[in-house]
């Protein structure tokens, strides 16, 4: 890999990491692309081709994966919602049933037996939503 490359790579870590730690901040592309040091077109492309997925898409399953948290902690649905970040609750759930497999709601009101005999690091790795 070319020292470009690799610096492209420091700079999409760097907007990964922003969107880890302040997935509750409103984030939008340009503000990540920002933090990479890149123009909005080119981050998306370039963070698709590297992790997958859009920008956006990573936001909401960081999102989805600490509402899952909250919701096994007992937390209300529209409590997660707002506190991970979103704003509008139909498109939270929307989401959540997409990545999740079932509404919120369904997922808060079960059991979660497996996840609360293991410990928190074990729990978030197993617990992870994959796209």
């Amino acid at each position: 890999m070319d020292p470009q490359e690799l610096a492209n790579l420091a700079h999409l870590r760097r907007a990964r990491d922003l969107i880890d730690r302040e997935y509750a901040r409103p984030l939008d592309v340009p503000t990540m692309a920002q933090h990479a040091l890149m123009s909005p077109a080119h981050f998306s492309r370039r963070f698709r081709a590297v992790y997958g997925e859009t920008p956006y898409s990573y936001l909401m399953t960081r999102r989805i994966e600490r509402a899952m948290a909250l919701l096994r902690g007992g937390v209300s649905v529209t409590d997660a919602c707002m506190t991970v970040g979103c704003t509008s609750l139909g498109s939270f759930s929307s989401r959540f049933t997409e990545i999740v497999g079932e509404t919120p709601s369904a997922y808060r009101n079960r059991e979660h037996p497996a996840v609360t005999a293991m410990p928190a690091c074990v729990a978030k790795v197993y617990t992870r939503p994959s796209r």
